[in-house]
This record gives C-alpha cells, structure tokens and sequence, in this order.
C-alpha cells in the first residue's frame, strides 16, 4: 500500500510541474516587453479571456478568442506565418492556449507573463 502512495504523490507532483513550467517553444514576455510589440503589424495578438472579461478591460489590438474555442477558431482566424501572443488575466489561461497552439502547428507563439493583472496603460 505504501507503494501506491509514492505512485499517486509522485503523479500530482508531475502534472502540478507539467502545468506550471513553461511549454517548450513558447516565450515568455513581461507586459513591459509586449508594450514594445504592439504595433508591429506582422504580430498577431490574441485575449483568451471570456467575452465579459475582455469587454471590461482590454489592449487595443487584440482579438479575443475566449480559451474554449481557441481550439475551433485559430486555424480559421490566425495565420500559421506570423507570431501569436497571447494573454489573459493572470497568464495561467494564456499558457494553456499557447500549449494548445503549438500543437496546431503554430511556432511563434508568446505568452504574456502576469497577464490582464500586471498589464497597466
């Protein structure tokens, strides 16, 4: 039985690691850095928060591509060409978008650290 025990401690700890490390391939820029990005016309900039969220509060620029759909409506709205940065409010479900895009072949993908949170105009 102790056995077991390691097993089921050592399996949470793995995917607790697995979901807060960075993604492989994808950056990682402070909102001080996406400040300098904004008007770069070959960048694509995507909010992955609910329509209600990105309605209260959000970057001129960005497309909002709440996190359940970015599955559906990436490969129809984004190119593939051309570098997708991607925030929320925290940075957490812009992650996990950005895990979700490099697995639809997207490779410049940027996920905004801190998010909606620390971004201040």
């Amino acid at each position: 039985m102790g056995y077991l025990n390691y097993l089921v401690i050592a399996l949470i700890l793995f995917l607790m690691f697995k979901r807060f490390f960075p993604t492989k391939g994808v950056n990682n820029i402070s909102t001080t850095e996406l400040k300098a990005e904004l008007n770069d016309k070959n960048k694509q900039f995507v909010d992955v928060r609910t329509p209600g969220e990105f309605k209260e509060n959000y970057i001129r620029g960005f497309k909002n591509i709440p996190l359940h759909q970015i599955t559906q409506k990436a490969e129809r709205e984004l190119s593939k060409e051309k570098e997708v940065i991607v925030i929320c409010q925290s940075g957490m479900r812009s992650q996990q978008a950005s895990k979700v895009l490099k697995k639809l072949g997207f490779s410049k993908v940027t996920n905004v650290k801190g998010g909606m949170s620390a971004w201040s105009n």
